[in-house]
């Protein structure tokens, strides 16, 4: 019986290095980071900007610095749509962005110009 066990115990310890040695799959990613300028070409500071796969799926969301700069940091690579929203402005849509493995790519993002028209609501 000491001697099974003795097997199965050398057998273990075997197998288990044998997955220790094995190199761990490496996801490849990149970085997407941008500006934010508003209508005048200026930089949009504490901008929102949403950042999800082309089909819609796994939206998320960061703010734009002082100087109206956002970064994406370590996102997997393919193709993905990006857009900003400031004081009740969206940028349109930026499509099919593309992130490469170990790269940076770089946006810039235009909020439209405010409009100098008022709405006059009456009862």
């Amino acid at each position: 019986m000491r001697r099974i066990m003795m097997t199965v115990l050398g057998t273990l310890v075997i197998a288990s290095l044998g997955f220790a040695a094995a190199a761990p799959q490496r996801v490849p990613i990149g970085t997407l980071e941008g500006t934010v300028l508003d209508g005048h070409g200026q930089p949009v500071a504490d901008a929102s900007v949403t950042i999800q796969t082309s089909d819609g799926l796994h939206p998320h969301a960061t703010r734009t610095d002082a100087s109206g700069h956002f970064q994406f940091a370590r996102w997997m690579t393919g193709q993905y749509d990006l857009r900003a929203y400031s004081n009740g402005m969206f940028s349109e849509w930026d499509k099919r962005i593309m992130i490469r493995s170990n790269k940076t790519t770089k946006v810039t993002l235009h909020l439209p110009k405010a409009s100098d028209e008022k709405v006059v609501v009456s009862k």
